[in-house]
């Protein structure tokens, strides 16, 4: 589903050709027209810059023509051997993403009309290193009109991603839970991504949710949630308390987004928020994610940039849940054995509370009440009061790639991107749960998010995402993507007498 979300970028894509002033520029010129003509029939908006670049004042004038049409991506188009200097000073000046591709040969004779853009590829990707200029470069970045236009059409989520990032303010409302070191967040990591980030405490948002008591957007806002969970599904004297909370967020973010275009929240949610607010949030925030505006539990930071990630890079909702637990073997056995060519340790639970949006759930879902936090705050044997509020049921059966995006103790960026699915069994649990099943999840288990000592959330896109989330990431300049690997390629802590 696409999101139509005011908070996810809208991606402007434009194709540039650059041609060496010693070869034929009516090659870089017709070769870029008919990759147009391609995404035209793809159904690929472009625009197409009519400057080929040639020189330095070629490639400002180009410059100009993309800034003009509002383009806020660009694809570098190298339709022969193309001119170092001003095709890689178009990155180091263009606000946006730049992609860069070549010509393969096949269009014309191989005498006047040879491009060496195969070539003319070496040159160029050795100019952005000395540049020190991140852009992003296909897996195999040489083609014929129409798998430049495939690359194209690539490139936009990854565009999308990136231009995101660029001019995030992630909002928080803290600290972290107590001993949920988990959730640790070091700010230099969000500086080094372009990432704004405004903290306040809990009590800021408390002040500003009384102030929205009586609110008249409350009503309309009830009868959504209402229309939204069906009767039978929701609590009914709870939906003013939790309309109230969602204007205040929707309210929170207009007012202090400042210089930037989008935003996501990282707020804490327990334990004082549910018996001075009156309910817990996890419904409200799953509504907001719904729309493209993250709101991480537990003040969990990179938690909140890693699902912003990959709002853009899917252009559909996600969710952030806690790898949680085994699956036991008696359910295995029963659902899973035989019918799904997954081992024991390749399954897992994934669960939260209930911040997953409703459209990523089986039709049963309801708003109920945080079991735990029930326990551990309201008196034993009592009927659950401020403890109400979560989104609870299975999560339906779907294709996921389950990712994340951290700053560990020592300031470095790490990530992690692993494709799998959501299992048609039933959990037999409470929360906003699934049953995940990713290949090798035992080794990757131990060897990746144990060894490098990831946190226990991670953010869930639905559906295979994992080729975008790592463009995106390598464009963001993270080194240490891991993932999980086949049985045939160890890990390097992995012991090799256990095998």
């Amino acid at each position: 589903m696409a999101l139509k979300s005011s908070n996810i970028p809208n991606v402007k894509l434009g194709i540039i050709a650059v041609s060496r002033d010693c070869f034929p520029i009516k090659l870089a010129v017709s070769r870029r027209e008919a990759i147009v003509a391609e995404c035209e029939r793809a159904g690929l908006p472009v625009v197409e810059i009519k400057q080929a670049v040639e020189s330095e004042a070629d490639m400002l004038a180009a410059l100009a023509e993309a800034e003009a049409a509002g383009v806020n991506a660009l694809t570098v188009f190298l339709g022969n051997f193309g001119p170092e200097t001003p095709e890689t000073l178009i990155a180091q000046r263009f606000e946006g993403p730049v992609m860069y591709v070549a010509a393969a040969e096949g269009d014309g004779d191989m005498i006047n009309g040879r491009g060496d853009a195969y070539c003319g590829m070496l040159n160029c990707s050795y100019n952005l290193g000395m540049r020190h200029v991140n852009a992003h470069i296909p897996s195999y970045p040489v083609g014929a009109a129409a798998d430049i236009a495939k690359m194209m059409a690539d490139f936009v989520p990854v565009a999308r991603a990136v231009i995101g990032v660029k001019n995030l303010k992630i909002i928080t409302f803290g600290p972290r839970p107590q001993d949920f070191f988990a959730c640790n967040a070091p700010i230099k990591g969000l500086y080094e991504l372009g990432v704004e980030v405004e903290e306040n405490s809990e009590l800021d948002l408390l002040v500003s949710y009384r102030e929205h008591e009586g609110d008249p957007r409350i009503a309309d806002v009830c009868a959504d949630m209402a229309s939204e969970m069906g009767e039978g599904h929701y609590y009914p004297d709870l939906l003013e308390r939790m309309a109230q909370f969602e204007l205040t967020l929707l309210d929170w973010a207009e007012a202090h987004k400042g210089a930037r275009k989008y935003v996501a929240f990282a707020d804490k949610c327990w334990p004082a928020f549910p018996s001075e607010f009156g309910f817990e949030p996890c419904y409200v925030n799953s509504r907001l994610v719904s729309r493209g505006i993250p709101v991480a539990c537990e003040v969990d930071i990179y938690g909140a940039l890693s699902e912003y990630i990959g709002m853009c890079a899917t252009d559909d909702t996600v969710t952030l849940l806690d790898i949680n637990n085994s699956v036991p073997r008696y359910i295995y056995d029963e659902d899973i054995k035989g019918n799904f060519d997954y081992s024991l340790t390749d399954t897992f639970m994934g669960f939260h509370c209930g911040n997953t949006p409703s459209c990523k759930m089986c039709a049963d879902r309801a708003v109920k009440y945080q079991l735990i936090q029930h326990r551990l705050l309201e008196p034993e044997g009592s009927d659950p009061d401020f403890t109400r509020g979560t989104l609870e049921g299975d999560i339906a059966a779907s294709d996921v790639t389950f990712y994340r995006l951290q700053c560990d103790s020592e300031g470095n960026l790490r990530s992690y991107v692993a494709e799998g699915q959501i299992l048609p069994v039933a959990t037999r649990s409470f929360g906003g749960i699934g049953v995940f099943a990713i290949p090798e999840m035992g080794r990757f288990y131990r060897h990746v998010l144990i060894q490098k000592r990831y946190p226990h959330h991670g953010a869930v896109a639905f559906n295979h995402a994992g080729k975008t989330l790592f463009d995106v990431l390598r464009y963001l300049g993270i080194d240490d993507i891991a993932y999980n690997q086949p049985a045939s390629l160890p890990y390097p802590t992995e012991n090799p007498f256990e095998r």
